[in-house]
């Protein structure tokens, strides 16, 4: 017996493929025997199991269930969930040695996957191309592991609640906040979590869909905010927070609409922190603004700048002890009172937090912010041969250039009028550029050396394409 996998599916950072197409229930079986296999030469042999709220989900969950106890693990069933509550699962419970969350995140309803931890740590990149292996090779244990259930939910909601502990009351009590689950897995969640908070709490969305009726749950993606502008304008509110499909991505607007972007919310989040925790390296990932790591730094942080993807991320905080990370797309990790793991739920709770304790509301902290100029994250689409060869041959050209060149995660040039970035990514067949400035016509030159750039590799930016 053994298993190939549609190539497309074994991705960077998790599993992830079309339903009915390239993953199915025979996929997730055989993740579940090899991912428990590998568990099992390890010496260990628990697994969490959640899934989230899409129609594919239940049968996926089914199957990977199977194939981790005809490997000999034993499963704890967390249910329906968001995925920062299997991840919960994993940290908070010593019995428990991996977890996996069946998961299509913020892909279109046809999507589904699988998000890994094993043994504390991110499952990823060269882990996923031996699960590949193995299960081609058939190289699976055998044996017949025992299931049980358990509903974690109130637990985890108190675990996120502590997260105001130590606050005045007062200051929390006048709080008034709009909250979109977007239909996704985190919905259930969030409704017990406002009856739990301090303040005023409005929630839009929270029935979990997996057609998602009202709005695609990607919160990076200003047009899925407008219901919350809406809500927080009609009520007005302090701020509105709005999450992904799975729960593990924040997104967020102020008093004004004003979208606040995932670097806009690691300043807020940092200047809270080192005040308790003076010195503490807080990463950001290459796609970040200048503000940011200017205003680490300036609080007294040590600001580290590293590569883009959540598993990358939260294996750098490892390596380094920092207390405090995020990315553009909404994933923040907090490891100073929290477990590290990327929380939309545990982020929005300390924004609330960190607004008490900084003395402004979010519009203020929002305004107080400077005003770059920037562009979208631009994708557009290259060869999967040629997107690593080609920013290979700019890294090359700009060898010999007067501004300074960060090679961390493609190539981030600082020019006197700011910076731009482009870099392969790990999941598509694009490459994706940003680029910042202070002016209107900074930024212009900006993106025109970009395009210069892509023309020496024989491409063009042309049309910019989706997630």
């Amino acid at each position: 017996m053994s298993h190939e996998f549609d190539p497309t599916v074994l991705r960077e950072y998790d599993i992830r493929g079309i339903i009915g197409e390239t993953l199915g229930a025979d996929d997730a079986r055989a993740i579940g025997r090899t991912f428990g296999s590998m568990l099992l030469a390890e010496g260990a042999s628990r697994v969490a199991v959640g899934y989230d709220g899409r129609v594919s989900s239940p049968m996926l969950e089914h199957a990977l269930v199977e194939g981790l106890t005809a490997a000999g693990c034993d499963v704890l069933r967390v249910g329906m969930s968001a995925t920062p509550m299997l991840y919960y699962a994993e940290a908070s419970d010593r019995d428990v040695d991996g977890g996996i969350q069946i998961t299509g995140s913020h892909n279109p309803p046809n999507y589904n996957g699988f998000k890994m931890v094993f043994q504390g740590r991110p499952f990823f990149g060269a882990d996923i191309q031996e699960l590949g292996r193995l299960s081609a090779a058939g190289e699976w244990a055998d044996g017949a592991g025992e299931v049980d259930e358990r509903d974690i939910m109130d637990e985890y909601i108190g675990r996120i609640v502590t997260a105001l502990g130590g606050i005045d009351a007062e200051l929390l009590e006048g709080i008034r906040v709009g909250w979109d689950a977007g239909n996704g897995a985190a919905g259930p969640a969030l409704e017990k979590l406002v009856a739990r908070l301090p303040g005023e709490h409005h929630v839009l969305f929270t029935e979990v869909d997996g057609n998602f009726p009202n709005h695609h749950p990607d919160p990076t993606v200003e047009e899925n905010l407008a219901d919350l502008k809406n809500l927080v304008s009609a009520k007005t509110l302090d701020f509105g927070v709005a999450f992904d499909g799975d729960g593990d991505r924040i997104g967020a607007i102020d008093g004004e609409g004003r979208v606040i972007w995932g670097d806009q919310l690691l300043m807020i989040y940092a200047e809270d922190l080192l005040k308790t925790m003076p010195g503490a390296t807080i990463i950001a990932d290459v796609k970040a603004s200048r503000a940011l790591f200017d205003h680490v730094a300036a609080c007294g942080g040590q600001p580290l700048m590293w590569k883009t993807g959540h598993s990358l991320i939260k294996s750098k905080m490892k390596e380094t002890g920092s207390p405090l990370a995020g990315e553009m797309s909404g994933h923040v990790f907090f490891a100073d009172e929290y477990y590290g793991f990327d929380d939309a739920l545990y982020a929005g709770v300390r924004l609330i937090a960190a607004s008490a304790r900084l003395g402004r509301s979010v519009t203020q902290l929002r305004s107080d912010m400077p005003q770059m100029i920037n562009t979208p994250e631009l994708r557009f689409q290259v060869d999967e041969s040629r997107k690593f060869a080609a920013i290979a041959e700019v890294e090359k050209r700009l060898a010999d250039s007067p501004y300074e060149v960060n090679g961390t995660d493609g190539v981030r040039v600082n020019t006197p009028d700011g910076w731009w970035l482009l870099r392969a990514s790990n999941t598509q067949d694009v490459l994706v550029a940003r680029a910042e400035s202070d002016t209107e016509e900074g930024l212009k030159r900006l993106v025109a050396q970009i395009d210069e750039q892509l023309r020496l590799s024989s491409l063009e930016r042309g049309e910019s394409v989706g997630h």
